[in-house]
Parts: structure tokens; sequence; C-alpha cells
């Protein structure tokens, strides 16, 4: 037992924690590339298939390419995602909390925005109009 110790040193764990934490990286970066392939609406069925066989062949060479030839989509994608998710939760929010507050409660509302000195009475002016019509 203390050979095996002496054998696996600090550095020697230090390593092997590198690669393991550079093995699950490299498997997020598949992941995150291969849902980008399939989730492109831009490409066609033919041009997935031959992304998703370069990847499979030449993995490391494919990711790096596709990175480069496309990343530039892939974070369209995410952010267009990103913006879905927040209408969805925005929706729904809306729906859980009801459509809107009646119109005597914006008035109120509004009323006491002007007192605590928040909107001028223009402006107070503008959004009670907005509320009543």
């Amino acid at each position: 037992m203390l050979t095996l110790a002496a054998e696996f040193g600090t550095g020697q764990v230090f390593w092997s924690m590198l690669w393991f934490f550079m093995f699950f990286i490299w498997i997020w970066l598949l992941i995150v590339v291969f849902g980008d392939i399939f989730r492109s609406d831009d490409m066609g069925g033919l041009a997935k298939a031959i992304w998703v066989i370069f990847v499979i062949l030449l993995p490391y060479l494919g990711v790096f390419v596709y990175l480069i030839a496309r990343g530039h989509k892939m974070q369209e994608h995410a952010i267009r995602a990103a913006q879905a998710q927040d209408e969805a939760t925005q929706a729904y929010i809306r729906s859980a909390v009801g459509a809107s507050s009646s119109t005597a409660d914006e008035l109120a509302r509004l009323a006491d925005l002007k007192e605590k000195g928040v909107i001028d009475e223009a402006e107070f002016n503008r959004l009670k109009a907005k509320a009543i019509g």
C-alpha cells in the first residue's frame, strides 16, 4: 500500500484530475455541438448529416471546424432560445397573476406615485389617459 502511495504522488493526482475534467469538458462540448446541429433551422437535413458524420469520424477537427464555421450561429441560437424561454416565463407569470389590475387600482397606483414625487403632473395625466382609454 505504501508503494502505491509513493508512486501516485501529488503531481500524479493533479494530472489525473486535469485529464478527468478535460474529458468532461470535451463531452460537454460534443453535446453542445450536436445540440446546435440538430436545433439549427437554417441547415437542411443533408448538411446536418454531413456535420454529424464529420464530427463523429474526426471528432477534434470536426468540433473545432464547426466552432469556427458556425460559432456565430450557435450564439444566435442560444440568444433566440433564451428569449423564447423568457417570453414563456413572462406569459406564465401573467397568466398566474391575472390579466391586469382594474382601472381603479391603476389610478390609485398612479396617484400614489405622483404623491411620492416619482412622476410629475404631465406624466401622471398621460398615464391616467392611457389607463382610462
